[in-house]
């Protein structure tokens, strides 16, 4: 059964802000999906997955172009630890503003590590309408 990305039980919480790394599906031009492994945040509040990556990135044109049916592309987040296992999926776009970028790397900095520096670093927003999962 699909969950509420705006209310989301405690342990699924929970599971979102352990220390785990994730997989991220896009689509390519040709429909079909180019899967790679990424940290990534989970806000809370809004809903909304952060995913920190290289201006140019296959990922970022994936994110960038409009699905088939010409509206905004979509993307797909699955996290797994044994049999636990979640995915936040949901329209996806690219942010290049630097307040927005500066504030996913200080997410990302908190669930993993401070990120290397990048100067063509940019923050790939999905905004998630459907979860599911067993977490």
């Amino acid at each position: 059964m699909p969950l509420d990305p705006h209310d989301l039980p405690e342990p699924v919480l929970t599971f979102l802000t352990d220390r785990h790394l994730a997989t991220l599906t896009t689509l390519r031009r040709d429909g079909s999906p180019h899967v790679v492994p990424v940290g990534f945040t989970f806000d809370r509040d809004e809903a909304l997955v952060r995913v920190i990556t290289s201006d140019g990135s296959v990922k970022v044109r994936n994110a960038e172009r409009p699905g088939l049916d010409g509206r905004p592309g979509r993307a797909a987040l699955c996290q797994l630890e044994g049999r636990h296992w979640l995915t936040l999926e949901g329209p996806c776009r690219i942010s290049r503003v630097r307040e927005d970028v500066t504030d996913a790397e200080q997410r990302y900095a908190r669930r993993y590590r401070v990120p290397r520096v990048n100067p063509r670093r940019v923050v790939l927003l999905i905004a998630v309408d459907r979860v599911l999962g067993r977490a």
